[in-house]
């Protein structure tokens, strides 16, 4: 069979999803504090996080449904 490719499929858990509950909650919980607080401009402005959020309604397909 030269020239062909075998494709093997694997239906059982993989990678994060094989983890024991405990160490997923473990590696969960520490989601972004890697990141130095000068580095996380939401976490300080409420204002420029509601700007983003707004921004990201209006590139949405919900602005479309919105009559402007």
């Amino acid at each position: 069979m030269a020239g062909t490719t075998q494709h093997t499929t694997h239906h059982g858990k993989q990678g994060f999803a094989s983890m024991d509950a405990a160490k997923q909650r473990a590696i969960a919980s520490k989601g972004g504090s890697s990141v130095p607080p000068e580095k996380r401009p939401f976490a300080r402005s409420a204002e420029l996080a509601a700007a983003a959020g707004r921004k990201g309604g209006k590139a949405s397909h919900g602005a479309r449904r919105r009559p402007q």
